[in-house]
């Protein structure tokens, strides 16, 4: 069977069109690179083409690199080389900007003599959010375009401009409302040649580029490729451009080949797996006109603000109108940081505002196609609330539960309509973190998780599907990841050593300073949940009971884990330590030291067994999909690609090792997993385990 080529020329007179078409977003793949050398080597051997205009296509550009070839070696004809090509014709060269110009597609566009745009153009050389600079180009002929100063914050950042955004910068030429293609036919033979590679970069202020310098290193976040990315483009100035373009490309191809770079590139394939859920083909996700939140505490206000952020007219609805009231109040405070920041303008606040209402009216659910409750994380409350719901609710909505540790299960059977019910696990802030846990029931009917998946896209979330059981994928291994750190504190570590190695390691907080800002008697109702099934042979640490038992409850009391004063500030709190003395007295247990990197080894092992346990009972479709699930939710270091990744890195005969030592310690519950035994003894990793 014939295929069509990726890039093909099409003649309008003595304009030639260089349509690349290559589903789904014209990613420079080895057959599109080839296509497109072969079509300016051509052009430039042709007289009677007199201008070129380059096409993705209707609704196209070029979306950037095939990512899938970043994991294997350069291969000819290389992007600089084809971007060379096209802009030594003698012959003036349009993009045709109809979609994504982003990364290399935009260092394409940056290569040709004039860049129109239609409204629905995105610009940006997003290549630092995974791990490198632009390779083609891009950190010199931007420059030359804005400025030093705007490039560096635009390559740091990863920005993804709007076409209006991208004329104000003078990256586009001009912005066509019509008809793109033929508006760049006609203006291609009388377009003057200017080559951005021939082009003086402006002067600018000195300050101003200092300032955006210090900026995109202090946002660095540990990523190497910023301080490269600014390092480069300052020398855009003063270097030749030749020399400058080939510290670009060697600097790209060493940051290629990092740690960071492979890390950062997993998640983006993880994302990308991510949505594909067995059992869902065909499944149309049900319409969502309208919504309601039960619950208007912090989760539930939180909850409602991503809704009405995504569009979604939602309906708070509390016990009495007092409540009602306050959710509301608590809504309009979640509107005006944004505003006060001026992240969001204030009429826009006022429109998503009029979009959340709020009562104790029940009836107002009837009007619901979506109804999310987020009330108190007690069983006994939940399925009441499911009881009620289910003689209110209409036909075919779905009914989602934001428990994070109940059984999913248990509360749908409170309902006679338990395939209408998903799990939704936002995670605090609901209007602000990306995770979204989907957990899916044993009888969630598939249109109902098509609906919650296709909801979550709709918010801008990082949707993981996950199977039923206490604590889903991320609280499950959470918990064990938590009861090993307070094993080491009780053996000797203190919980700011443990914590401190977890910053060092690249966490934004450690388990205790988490546990404090939640609050310890979350944990400690769990426990308590937990205690009549808890196995006598595990071992257990009874120093976050007694703090809890002392009023110590975390920030919110003033002390928990550590003690805070009137400004939030946390420090060391001998009180903790005579707790902590006393555990170990009451156990016989001579304290020993830790190294940073003793407890970084250790806690990342026990996380990696629990993990692959949660595989092994069908709990997490698959070992990216806990990746996602801890860098978006619980803070891993996205650096380090997530626990999974990082144990591969490792080597999982040394986490195996790891988990061996751990058991020893810790007693039941912490059996090393079959999975990860039979993957340490034949040599293989999660990245290979394919379920």
């Amino acid at each position: 069977m014939a295929t069509t080529p990726p890039v093909r020329i099409e003649r309008h007179g003595a304009v030639a069109v260089v349509v690349i078409d290559h589903a789904p977003v014209n990613a420079l793949s080895k057959g599109v690179r080839d296509g497109l050398a072969a079509a300016a080597a051509s052009l430039a051997a042709d007289p009677g083409v007199a201008a070129v205009v380059l096409s993705g296509g209707p609704g196209r550009f070029v979306a950037g690199a095939d990512i899938r070839e970043m994991n294997l070696p350069p291969d000819e004809p290389f992007v600089p080389d084809v971007i060379a090509a096209f802009e030594a014709l003698d012959k003036p060269v349009v993009a045709a900007i109809d979609g994504p110009a982003l990364g290399g597609g935009c260092e394409l566009a940056l290569g040709c003599d004039l860049r129109l745009a239609s409204p629905k153009a995105l610009v940006g050389l997003t290549e630092t959010r995974l791990g490198i600079i632009p390779g083609a180009g891009g950190t010199q002929r931007l420059p030359r375009l804005v400025g030093i100063a705007e490039a560096i914050a635009m390559i740091s950042e990863g920005r993804i401009l709007k076409a209006q955004d991208a004329l104000a910068l003078g990256i586009v030429d001009e912005v066509v409302e019509g008809d793109l293609l033929a508006a760049a036919i006609a203006r291609a033979p009388h377009a003057p040649k200017r080559r951005l590679s021939q082009c003086a970069v402006p002067a600018g202020d000195p300050a101003r580029e200092a300032a955006a310098a210090a900026a995109a290193l202090k946002g660095a976040k540990g990523v190497p490729a910023i301080a490269e990315a600014v390092r480069v483009v300052r020398a855009s100035r003063t270097a030749a451009f030749a020399d400058a373009m080939a510290d670009e490309r060697a600097t790209f191809l060493r940051l290629r080949e990092s740690d960071t770079a492979k890390a950062l590139r997993h998640l983006f394939f993880a994302e990308r797996e991510a949505g594909k859920v067995p059992g869902l083909d065909g499944a149309k996700a049900r319409p969502i006109a309208q919504a309601a939140v039960i619950g208007a505490g912090t989760m539930g206000a939180g909850i409602a603000v991503a809704l009405a952020d995504a569009g979604v007219p939602v309906m708070l609805v509390e016990r009495d109108a007092e409540a009602a009231a306050a959710g509301i109040a608590r809504v309009r405070e979640l509107y005006e940081r944004p505003v006060r920041s001026g992240r969001l303008t204030q009429a826009e606040a006022d429109r998503r505002l009029a979009a959340i209402g709020a009562t104790a009216d029940w009836q107002a659910l009837a009007q619901a196609d979506l109804v999310i409750e987020a009330a108190f994380e007690d069983m006994a409350v939940k399925e009441d609330i499911f009881r009620r719901l289910d003689r209110v609710a209409k036909p075919g909505a779905v009914l989602a539960s934001n428990t994070s540790y109940l059984d999913l299960d248990a509360i749908a059977a409170a309902t006679a309509r338990p395939q209408d019910v998903v799990g939704l696990h936002f995670f605090a802030p609901a209007n602000v973190m990306r995770l979204l846990e989907v957990v899916r029931g044993k009888a969630s009917a598939p249109d109902a998780l098509a609906t919650a998946l296709a909801l979550a896209k709709r918010m801008g979330k990082q949707p993981v599907v996950a199977g039923n059981c206490d604590g889903f994928i991320g609280n499950r291994i959470y918990a064990v990841y938590r009861r090993h750190a307070e094993y080491m504190v009780e053996d000797g570590a203190s919980p700011q050593e443990v914590d401190a190695a977890l910053e060092a390691y690249g966490f934004a907080m450690g388990v205790f300073a988490v546990s404090d800002l939640s609050g310890l008697d979350i944990a400690f109702a769990m426990r308590q949940r937990r205690a009549a099934s808890r196995d006598p042979a595990e071992r257990y640490v009874v120093v976050a009971d007694r703090l809890v038992e002392a009023g110590r409850l975390g920030r919110k009391t003033g002390a928990g884990w550590y003690a805070y004063d009137a400004a939030g500030a946390k420090s060391v709190d001998p009180a903790v330590s005579g707790i902590v003395a006393a555990a170990r007295a009451g156990k016989g247990i001579a304290p020993r030291a830790f190294t940073p990197d003793q407890i970084q080894r250790r806690l990342l092992a026990a996380m990696a067994n629990e993990a692959a346990k949660a595989l092994e009972d069908g709990i997490a479709l698959r070992a990216s999909d806990i990746d996602l699930v801890f860098v978006n939710g619980y803070g891993f270091p996205r650096l380090k690609g997530g626990p999974m990744f990082a144990a591969d890195a490792m080597g999982l005969g040394a986490v195996l090792a790891e988990v061996e030592a751990a058991h020893a310690s810790g007693g039941a519950g912490s059996e090393p997993a079959p999975l990860l035994v039979e993957l340490a003894r034949s040599g293989r990793g999660f990245a290979d385990w394919k379920g």
